[in-house]
């Protein structure tokens, strides 16, 4: 399985990661610091791709992908660029993203949406599903636990929705953090007053990454956290559904 210092892991037969079978190409670099992290490993930015290596990287990376088309084909699957962040490496991920739709591969992005109003622009031309998180209403709860403004995650949210790009929005539910009554009241009136986005998945925090930390020689943030009780994420759940949400629990 090709891995490079910019695509940190390729994961195969993805189902989780947007519609069908996907293969899954994991992009390294990103600009928050999500305590609840599941990829650690991800968060250290790449150097910078010299214009030379570019051409032969996509194509590196384009035969990887293509391996699996016989699976797209038959789950009407495609190519997920995940991370990390994606956006932190624009000129790749639209390469890609061009040459997917050159080959008629569908492809999904998952993004926080920190990132410049100019890159979720192109994101909304270029992509064919954008998967988009939505985690902390707060300005203050957002930079203190997350790193950096929340401003930039809603204006884009607000700039995909006025382009009615296809986004399938995701809210990680995290004990002590995102599911405070306040946050949850906050994501949904914002979705419902500057969005015509009325599909979520609810992302139950899991422990799936605990490992990575000590491998990494990393103290894990979240040891102490325990994940949701299926009565909380039930809770939660029934209470997007009561304004009107069609809700999914996990994806």
């Amino acid at each position: 399985m090709m891995q490079n210092t910019h695509i940190f892991k390729i994961q195969r037969y993805s189902i989780h990661d947007g519609p069908g079978i996907r293969t899954s190409l994991f992009f390294q670099g990103c600009p928050l610091r999500c305590p609840w992290c599941h990829n650690p490993e991800s968060q250290k930015m790449p150097g910078k791709i010299q214009t030379e290596e570019m051409d032969g990287l996509v194509l590196r990376l384009m035969a990887e992908i293509e391996k699996d088309r016989i699976f797209y084909d038959d789950s009407a699957g495609g190519a997920t660029f995940s991370g990390g962040e994606p956006l932190s490496q624009p000129q790749l991920l639209f390469q890609l993203l061009e040459q997917c739709r050159e080959k008629e591969i569908h492809t999904c992005v998952d993004t926080s949406g920190y990132a410049d109003a100019k890159f979720i622009s192109s994101l909304a031309e270029k992509a064919d599903l954008i998967l988009y998180d939505i985690k902390l209403m707060d300005a203050r709860a957002h930079e203190t636990l997350i790193g950096k403004p929340v401003f930039p995650v809603l204006d884009n949210l607000r700039l995909l929705s006025d382009r009615k790009a296809r986004v399938c929005m995701r809210f990680p539910l995290i004990p002590g953090m995102t599911d405070t009554e306040a946050n949850i009241t906050g994501v949904i009136s914002f979705l419902e007053k500057d969005t015509v986005f009325r599909k979520i998945h609810i992302l139950p925090f899991h422990k799936a990454g605990e490992g990575k930390y000590a491998a990494l020689n990393r103290e894990n943030p979240m040891k102490e956290i325990n994940p949701p009780s299926p009565e909380r994420v039930a809770q939660v759940k029934a209470e997007f559904e009561s304004r009107g949400f069609q809700v999914i629990i996990g994806g």
